[in-house]
């Protein structure tokens, strides 16, 4: 299948039948799990016929020789006694779930087997034969995403066979006494006199029929003998009701426009119109959606009595074209927004020269005059085709074309070679003006405009692909590799042909020749759909997955290399296609890495074969990320927008509710997260692991409950029975409690640093939480959904399981690992609170006027705040660690920033001095007791950060500030609250840190230190006091100020390990970078090392992912910004060097093992590492 724009998946006559599995969807509310990702097995795509109100039309791409082949030797259907009957079932089911049918014959499967039908738009498919004269039984089967069987309702349905010939039957869901009329597939005349044509299969591709027409869903074409087109509009409806904006304006403009070229103009002017304006992405989103369904022929186009010929359309798609470019090319310009140009794209008719020509597409005249045909064709011809095309052209005229090829050249001999041949050469000509042509003839039109080198690598790609489908097995990875290749090579030369841009004084050749390259680069990505299908069905057909982990546990990984080979080459072209190109050029590069790099026996004292699969989960989780954010861009993009639209214009629901997944479907994409799916598949197996990652171990019992994401309310029907809740997404900032107090477990759809601050709080509050990543596990963890279970979690394992309940009374305990109870959910919060805090001034009397410095006894907890009080002891112990070592003989030293405090009570005297201290007060005492749903609570923190935010430290601190650190100064202001790093709260990550700032920049110094205030009033915040039952009146904030440092890592120590309570390692959770990286939740795993505290003995358990590091320029201006770099893991020590791997995870160890000691318990411990320094930064008791 060799087309430009292969839409496979958004059209019936070539959809795959295996289903997506899009996770807690529904389709009131439009909502999708972002993940792409399910093996899908049995892959086909090959022919398949669209059945239109008794019309027959070939749909198919240009088919490759292979299948050719195949439909010649395939018998005629309806001949020698067979009878064809092609199936469907006009029903639609959820998501992730199919149709068979199966029946009392061998074709249906003889109630055994099932037999698939294939999904479309309209229902669902299956073409079958049968031996003529028979009578047979059969029924549809819904099969769930369990594999479980829904049957239809009622006696088997029964159909008595005709001796011969080709028909249609249309069924409804459980009506399986329903009559069923057998609709005849030939050729009919209507009572008008035209023509419906059986558009021969075999004739269409002999003749090419283009994926244009393969997509049409639109009314059939019907051959005219007169001019009648004005009166054949079909009865439309608008409404506008609701409606308002770039919606409104869109409909309104195309009630207007009955035929293509003004629907053309009514998107011109809309994305003109928008260049500068806010709504730039959303004009392009409607533009996209709205081009789309005029293709497909879901909004009709009619004449409207004008005269325009097809080069007003081509004018108009010039300057359409010539707009988006320029769009595409700005540096402003959004990965959503070149996303949803890449679709328009293909929709605009060429205007090429021969098209802007003031008489264009002349030859079909000078074919409906032909004296070698008869008068009835000539009319046919001239009506339908010549006449139409002439006045008001549009996408329909290309589909009655093909219907007359097809007619024409049904019975070879009918009419003359030279008329037929002139016909051929007009269909080519229209296919051109529609850029509706195959991939090798797009590719062609551009030879002559391609260098040497260009021209060579075209010719190396048609080559390849001409071998591979001539060979009788197009699943050969040999051939598909070689293709592959080749295709490569010839994108990477178009897409850098076009990095230069659309230049101002473009001449209308260039911007045509422009226009050329960028649908061969498209259709090349559309290709490579095709090649990486036919890869993954040739790999599953070696055993796919397991076969991979069979070839590793023989050390035998060279089987990896061409699924690897082909993951690069698929994540590379996303990148052309200009999808995060950084994301996807790291992920190559790592890939590649780990390709190169092997398999040894050992790797610095572990098990070579464990480093290498962890090497490369961390970055196959890392691209299937990739694939799930274009995934969830198109979610956001697309649902809301085409229900709004498609209800507007009167577009058939199924075809609203299908259209994203449609999208996410056809592309790349799709098969970039199949392949990684199945390669993580075969590293988890290699692994022993079972997806699963756990972050508070213990056991639990409660409700299972879906939601998208932890926020208040999410509960409301769940009233005070105990709840394990599974979570799709998660930022890690939320409260588990502040969505319900009777919350005793979290699943957790995605992975998750371990000291989130929704880890930490899980901790803090004795919730068991855990991660899930596998897909499989995900599918099992759904199907509880509503019941009752038991999840059990450990280092060692996780187990979910049903729970059977015994009485009503709710009283469901949670057990700790060590076999202690505590007390029921609703009574958790009595652990949680029980903290000593430093009471809140609510004046400034007494409060200091100036800074403390950490190194000052009065920079106490009382004064400060513990995170203060403890960096304040961490400068004093650091001098003390110089002279500490481990068994081992490693260094315990660290260095500590040198800073001061800007103590409690300071903001206090901020309000006092701009007279706002009464309102303040008023504030926190509405926020003490406003709900958290209505939006309430959202406006009175929104105003509170305002008016703090609007503060200014007082004159006295900023002098104190310039005295003690240098004018060049780069600091970081951070928070220290008398609420955060107790050993009953610690908070960590919900208060704001303002990295990069400089005191001699009073304005960004200033606000700095006021956001950090103001941080304390943040929605999350105020419920993560609520929930743990701390009055807001008693919650203050002091300021600490420290050396910025510009660390090559960062990291946390967990003395006591979090998972299994072993006291004898430090855990260590590291990130490249800044240290945001780990506490800010951003999705991604760091590097996780455990580190023996007598042994000296360090396991590597995971390999850092995270797509970004936070880092600070030491050559530029400290105005509180932070430079985000991608990272490439392949050029990182920690994760290439095994030696300086051991000797860091030893230091890290020495370091947290003192401090455990000096503290006298288990610690938090946050720092980083510049150079061969490692710093502490801060210390907290760790939570139990």
């Amino acid at each position: 299948m060799d087309s430009l724009r292969l839409r496979v998946l958004d059209c019936p006559s070539t959809f795959i039948h295996n289903r997506i599995q899009f996770r807690f969807l529904h389709l009131n509310k439009l909502f999708v799990n972002r993940r792409i990702c399910s093996p899908l097995r049995h892959q086909h795509l090959g022919q398949y016929h669209k059945h239109l109100s008794g019309v027959v039309f070939g749909v198919s791409t240009e088919t490759s020789e292979e299948e050719k082949k195949k439909k010649k030797m395939k018998p005629k259907s309806g001949h020698g006694g067979n009878v064809r009957i092609s199936f469907r079932l006009d029903h639609q089911v959820e998501f992730g779930e199919h149709v068979v049918i199966l029946g009392s014959t061998k074709e249906l499967g003889s109630w055994k087997k099932n037999v698939p039908m294939k999904w479309s738009e309209s229902g669902w498919l299956c073409d079958l034969e049968f031996k003529g004269g028979e009578s047979i039984e059969y029924k549809f089967v819904i099969v769930r995403n369990d594999k479980s069987k829904a049957w239809e309702a009622g006696d088997n349905r029964i159909l008595k066979l005709p001796k011969g010939g080709s028909f249609e039957i249309v069924c409804h869901w459980n009506k399986t006494g329903e009559a069923v009329d057998l609709l005849h597939l030939e050729e009919d005349v209507l009572d008008n006199g035209s023509v419906v044509t059986d558009a021969a299969p075999d004739a269409l591709l002999e003749v090419g029929t283009s994926p244009f027409v393969g997509q049409w869903q639109g009314k059939s074409a019907s051959f005219m003998r007169a001019d009648d087109h004005w009166n054949r509009e079909m009865e439309r409806k608008w409404d506008t009701s609701g409606l308002q904006g770039l919606t409104l304006k869109l409909v309104e403009g195309d009630q207007r426009a009955r035929n293509w070229w003004r629907k053309l103009e009514v998107v011109r002017e809309l994305i003109v119109e928008n260049l500068q304006s806010d709504e730039r992405l959303e004009a392009l989103i409607y533009s996209a959606i709205y081009l789309k369904w005029i293709n497909t022929g879901k909004i009709p186009c009619f004449e409207d009595g004008g005269h325009h010929r097809p080069n007003r359309h081509a004018e108009i798609s010039r300057l359409i074209f010539r707009e988006l470019e320029r769009i595409s090319c700005r540096k402003d310009a959004s990965p959503q927004e070149v996303l949803v140009i890449r679709k328009i794209h293909p929709c605009l008719p060429s205007f090429k020269a021969e098209f802007t020509a003031s008489v264009p597409l002349t030859r079909i005249r000078d074919i409906a005059h032909r004296n070698d045909i008869p008068h009835d064709l000539k009319l046919e011809i001239k009506h339908t085709i010549q006449n139409k095309l002439h006045r008001n052209a549009g996408p329909e005229d290309l589909v009655a074309t093909e219907a007359m090829l097809a007619k024409i050249t049904k019975n070879p001999g009918e009419y003359s070679e030279s008329f037929v041949e002139q016909f051929k050469m007009f269909h080519s000509e229209l296919k051109d003006f529609f850029n509706a042509g195959s991939l090798a003839e797009q590719l062609d039109s551009i030879r002559e405009s391609l260098d040497e080198q260009a021209a060579s690598a075209l010719s190396s790609f048609l080559e390849c692909k001409k071998c591979l489908d001539n060979l009788e097995d197009s699943s050969n990875i040999l051939e598909l590799t070689k293709t592959m290749q080749s295709l490569d090579a010839l994108r990477e030369v178009i897409v850098k042909g076009l990095e230069s841009g659309l230049r101002n004084d473009a001449s209308d050749a260039a911007i045509a020749r422009r226009q050329k390259w960028r649908l061969c680069e498209i259709g090349l990505e559309d290709y490579l759909f095709v090649l990486l299908s036919r890869f993954l069905n040739a790999l599953e057909t070696k055993g796919g997955a397991h076969w991979l982990a069979e070839n590793v546990e023989l050390k035998n990984i060279s089987s990896w290399n061409d699924p690897l080979g082909m993951l690069v080459v698929g994540i590379r072209h996303l990148g052309f296609s200009a999808w995060k190109p950084a994301e996807c050029a790291a992920i190559g590069n790592e890939l590649f890495a780990w390709q190169e790099k092997g398999l040894s026996e050992k790797e610095g004292g572990e098990d070579g074969k464990i480093i290498w699969a962890l090497r490369l989960k961390a970055t196959l989780d890392r691209a299937r990320r990739l694939t799930e954010e274009y995934s969830e861009a198109l979610l956001q993009i697309f649902p809301q927008k085409v229900q709004l639209l498609g209800k507007a214009l009167g577009i058939p629901e199924n075809s609203v509710r299908t259209y994203t997944e449609a999208e996410i479907r056809a592309g790349i994409i799709f098969q970039v997260s199949k392949l990684c799916t199945l390669l993580l598949k075969a590293v988890r197996s290699t692994l022993g692991s079972q997806g699963w990652d756990v972050l508070v171990p213990g056991a639990a019992v409660g409700k299972l409950v879906q939601v998208d994401r932890i926020s208040p309310g999410s509960l409301l029907s769940s009233g005070d029975e105990p709840v394990i809740l599974a979570v799709s997404k998660a930022d890690g900032d939320e409260e588990v409690a502040a969505a319900g107090s009777n919350i005793l477990g979290v699943i957790l759809l995605q992975e998750l640093p371990h000291l989130s601050h929704l880890g930490v709080r899980a901790r803090q509050e004795k919730v068991v939480f855990v991660t899930c990543e596998d897909d499989e596990k995900v599918s099992d963890i759904e199907r509880l959904a509503g019941k009752y279970v038991r999840l059990e979690a450990s280092s060692t394992c996780v187990n979910l399981n049903p729970y059977i309940t015994h009485g009503n009374d709710g009283n469901f305990g949670l057990k700790t690992l060590s076999g202690s109870s505590s007390s029921t959910v609703l009574d958790r919060g009595v652990h949680v609170s029980s903290f000593s805090a430093s009471k809140a001034p609510m004046s400034s009397q007494g409060v200091s006027t100036g800074v403390i410095l950490l190194a000052d006894a009065d920079a106490d907890a009382m004064t400060s705040g513990a995170k203060a009080a403890a960096c304040g002891r961490l400068a004093s112990l650091s001098a003390v660690s110089e002279k500490v070592y481990s068994d081992q003989g490693v260094p315990a030293s660290f260095l500590v920033p040198a800073g001061v405090v800007i103590p409690f009570g300071s903001m206090q005297l901020a309000l006092e001095q701009s007279k706002c201290m009464d309102t303040f007060v008023s504030f926190l005492e509405q926020i003490e007791t406003a709900g958290p749903e209505g939006g309430e609570l959202d406006n009175l923190c929104c105003q509170l950060q305002e008016l703090i935010s609007a503060l200014r430290p007082s004159e006295d601190i900023i002098e104190s500030i310039e005295r003690i650190f240098p004018a060049n100064a780069h600091l970081i202001v951070r928070s220290s609250a008398n609420v955060e790093d107790l050993a009953g709260m610690s908070a960590a990550g919900l208060y704001e840190s303002i990295p990069n700032v400089n005191p001699s920049n009073l304005r960004v110094f200033q606000n700095a230190v006021a956001q950090v205030w103001a941080s304390l009033y943040t929605r999350r915040a105020v419920l993560s006091r609520r929930a743990a039952g701390v009055s807001q009146k008693d919650a203050t904030m002091a300021v600490l100020v420290q050396e910025m440092l510009s660390p090559d890592l960062s990291f946390v120590l967990h003395t006591l390990s979090p998972t299994d309570r072993d006291h004898n390692s430090v855990e260590a959770e590291i990130a490249p970078g800044l240290g945001e990286t780990l506490a800010s939740g951003t999705r991604g795993t760091p590097w996780r090392l455990s580190s023996g505290k007598f042994d000296g003995l360090v396991r590597t358990q995971a390999f850092a992912n995270f797509s970004e590091e936070m880092l600070v320029s030491g050559a530029g201006p400290a105005d509180g910004v932070v430079i985000r770099l991608t990272v490439d893991y392949s050029k990182k020590p920690l994760t290439v060097d095994p030696i300086f791997r051991r000797q860091l995870g030893q230091r890290l160890c020495s370091v947290g093992f003192f401090l455990e000691r000096k503290f006298g318990c288990p610690q938090d411990i946050e720092g980083c590492l510049v150079g061969k320094d490692i710093y502490v930064v801060q210390t907290r008791p760790q939570p139990h």
